[in-house]
C-alpha cells in the first residue's frame, strides 16, 4: 500500500490531519497584500481587452493564484499601485508580508511569492493637472515652495 504525498498545506499530528485549502491561503495572501503601503487593491488574473479594475473586497482572491505542490506554496499576486510609489519597493514589502502572513498561517512551510504589478492607480483629483503645477502644489520641485500654480492665478 502506497502512502499519499504530504503536500505543503497539509498537517498530521495525533489527533489527525489538517488541511488548509487554496482558498483559505488565496485569502489570507490577499488580507495581507491590501495592508501593505502602496496598494489600491487586487487586480483580476486574467486581463479582458486590456482593462484593469480593482476587485471588491469580497472577491479579492481572484486577484491570486495558488499552487500547492510536496514542498512548497507557490502565490502570484496581481495588484494595482498607487502612482506615485516606488514600484519594487512596494512589491518587496507585498513579497515579504504575504510570505509571512502565510508561513504564519501555515506553520513554517516554504512559500514562493511573485507579485505582478497590473496597474498604476493615479489619485483622480491630480489626473488632469499638469506636471509642474502638481510639483509646485506638491511643494516637491526644489526651491519651488510657495509659488503660485497656474490654478491660484487671480
Amino acid at each position: 500500500m502506497s502512502e499519499k504525498p504530504v503536500l505543503a498545506n497539509i498537517r498530521h499530528n495525533p489527533a489527525g490531519r489538517i488541511e488548509v485549502t487554496a482558498r483559505a491561503i488565496a485569502t489570507t495572501a490577499a488580507q495581507a497584500v491590501i495592508r501593505c503601503y502602496g496598494v489600491v487593491g487586487m487586480a483580476p488574473r486574467n486581463l479582458r481587452d486590456s482593462v484593469v479594475h480593482v476587485l471588491r473586497p469580497e472577491d479579492q482572491y481572484k486577484g491570486l493564484d495558488v499552487q500547492i505542490n510536496a514542498d512548497r506554496v507557490t502565490i502570484d499576486l496581481y495588484v494595482v499601485i498607487e502612482y506615485g510609489t516606488r514600484i519594487a519597493t512596494v512589491a518587496r514589502n507585498i513579497m515579504e508580508t504575504v510570505q509571512y502572513a502565510v508561513e504564519h498561517a501555515l506553520g513554517k512551510s516554504q512559500t514562493t511569492v511573485n507579485v505582478h504589478v497590473q496597474a498604476l492607480r493615479m489619485d483622480p483629483r491630480t489626473k488632469d493637472e499638469p506636471q509642474a503645477s502638481r510639483w509646485r502644489r506638491l511643494g516637491t520641485m526644489g526651491g519651488l515652495r510657495g509659488q503660485r500654480t497656474d490654478e491660484s492665478e487671480d
